[in-house]
């Protein structure tokens, strides 16, 4: 039985102090656009974990990064944010992607085909996000192009982490987190980014999960980012599923939550929306805008209108005409973020957090994260406490195994039987303490004293009056009967039958049964014919018998008497 039980105690160890996923950080992360409407101090820090400052470029001729002047200043103030609040980690993003009007279109991709200029790249980053206070780096908007550029972008981000744990070591700071972020769509293509390298070199990857169809480009009113799609594989939950059949790790992937949707102008008003013809973007000049405008557009335009729920593709959705709108609101937003934490994904990304309106969404995010923590932690509990009963019971039945291969099973059923009976009896009867003691009836110590006959009465003290009797057999006893005026109670009554039972001295007279039929409460004691110590102290002639060493003896077996008394009434 030991061993089972070091067993249990190593196995509830185990449960109890095994690290949980979610002792890690979940990531409540969000891109902040420099230059954008709503000021870096207004942000509800209390909703992210992290903050990604958009964007830095890369020169297309020294392949370094700069920060466009126009919008330094919001690097400054997002320096002194991280200052004030240290408690949101912030990162700068680097923009990789063609911006027209922004910087060369072959920047990056020109720097990936000539592996030897990425070292100018790599030192600016690092430079640019200690010059400025960030605690990391972004990559963003690099999308899979030649093979030769993904090989050279595997060997960038394993110089890149080189780079930055040798800055870490020099500078004595903690060393720079590296993300990237990745769209959904490449990753199933011909060419794709090198996951192997991502993963071992970067803390983790922004999964870009929205965007799938465009109404600039497409002639189908189709939901942007939906996280399920029956008829089609541009859906989050097909890229994760993805990612993770190939061997990259949930806990370094993080959900893109979009904060924006896209209007098409349908071709039929009376087509339902999905899948159905459209002519071109409605509303903005692509289709596209922030949630705060499509809150304000259904408000302004939509005379009444409300937008509907669709659960099947996880997406928000809004008509009124020809315009149709796809959108995460409250109800997707929510559906995301619980699908991230039962994917045991590390976190959210929402882009971009200046689209919110009063913080709706952010909170919404957040509280469906928090909803799902605490009920994977209410299954942990239910699953310890289900194990710790599973192994009660199995130690329990290899006892009884032991036992009754040692003492057979009818040894085993009278053992419990004993038991209970000593269990069930406890406390309710007399004899359970003293086994020694008789119940006498009282018909019996009626016979045996001549119905308490005054001929037979020897004396009466406290208790109440003391008489001799003959038992059928011949044996002489001593009754103590209790008074009728006695307030004793049949518990009293009890514990000084306990009491007197228990004293094992020579000198009291021994107690060898007790009654209680009629409502009586009666003692019996051997009879013990001589007389009392006061017939011998107080007889002018008899006291002489009683010399000092009989007396100083009689003194001293009083005082025994006494102490015993004293001592079991304690332990009573």
């Amino acid at each position: 039985m030991a061993g089972e039980g070091k067993i249990a105690r190593l196995f509830i160890v185990f449960l109890c102090l095994r690290p949980s996923s979610e002792a890690q950080t979940w990531v409540k992360s969000g891109y902040f656009y420099a230059g954008s409407e709503i000021p870096i101090s207004d942000i509800d820090s209390s909703l992210f974990s992290h903050l990604i400052c958009a964007f830095a470029y890369v020169d297309s001729s020294t392949y370094q990064l700069s920060v466009n002047s126009s919008t330094e200043q919001f690097f400054h103030l997002h320096e002194h944010r991280e200052t004030q609040e240290p408690s949101i980690t912030t990162l700068l993003s680097v923009w990789a992607a063609a911006w027209a009007g922004r910087e060369d279109p072959s920047a990056f991709v020109s720097m990936l085909g000539e592996s030897f200029q990425e070292g100018p790249f790599i030192e600016s980053t690092i430079g640019k996000a200690r010059l400025y206070g960030f605690s990391g780096v972004d990559l963003c908007g690099v999308l899979p192009s030649r093979s030769i550029n993904m090989t050279n972008l595997s060997a960038l981000s394993r110089e890149w982490r080189d780079a930055v744990d040798d800055e870490s070591r020099k500078s004595g700071k903690p060393p720079l987190l590296l993300v990237m972020a990745v769209y959904c769509q490449p990753i199933f293509n011909s060419v794709s980014y090198p996951l192997d390298s991502i993963q071992r070199n970067l803390d983790w990857v922004h999964l870009i999960a929205y965007d799938y169809h465009l109404p600039t480009k497409e002639r189908f009113a189709l939901p942007h980012a939906a996280l399920f799609d029956p008829a089609s594989q541009n859906n989050t939950d097909f890229c994760i599923t993805s990612l993770l059949t190939r061997g990259f790790p949930a806990r370094k992937l993080v959900l893109g939550l979009p904060y924006h949707g896209y209007a098409w102008q349908l071709e039929d008003l009376s087509a339902d929306a999905i899948g159905h013809p459209a002519v071109e973007p409605a509303v903005t000049a692509d289709g596209s805008f922030g949630y705060r405008a499509i809150k304000s557009y259904i408000r302004d335009f939509g005379y009444g209108a409300s937008p509907v729920y669709n659960g099947t593709y996880v997406v928000n959705l809004f008509r009124k005409g020809s315009v149709w709108i796809n959108f995460d609101g409250v109800e997707a937003i929510r559906a995301k973020a619980t699908y991230a934490k039962e994917k045991g994904l590390l976190g959210y990304i929402v882009f971009q957090v200046g689209n919110d309106q009063n913080w709706v969404v952010s909170r919404t995010a957040q509280e469906a994260s928090e909803d799902q923590q605490h009920r994977r932690w209410f299954w942990l509990v239910m699953l310890i406490s289900i194990a710790v009963i599973v192994l009660l019971i199995f130690g329990l039945i290899c006892h009884l195994q032991r036992t009754l291969e040692s003492k057979g099973i009818l040894g085993v059923i009278k053992g419990f039987s004993s038991r209970l009976k000593t269990m069930v009896c406890k406390g309710e009867s007399l004899e359970s303490g003293s086994p020694s003691l008789r119940t006498f009836g009282y018909a019996t110590l009626k016979a045996a004293t001549d119905d308490f006959s005054s001929e037979n009465k020897l004396g009466e003290g406290g208790f109440g009056p003391v008489y001799k009797g003959k038992l059928p057999k011949g044996q002489y006893i001593a009754v103590k009967r209790l008074s009728k005026t006695s307030h004793q109670g049949l518990k009293e009554f009890k514990n000084e039958v306990m009491l007197t039972a228990s004293l094992q001295h020579v000198n009291p007279v021994r107690l060898i049964g007790f009654c209680t039929n009629r409502e009586e409460k009666m003692l019996i004691y051997e009879y013990m014919p001589n007389k009392s110590l006061d017939f011998y102290l107080f007889d002018p002639i008899r006291k002489y018998s009683l010399d000092w060493v009989k007396r100083v003896h009689i003194i001293e077996g009083i005082t025994q008497g006494f102490f015993i008394s004293k001592n079991t009434r304690i332990s009573q």
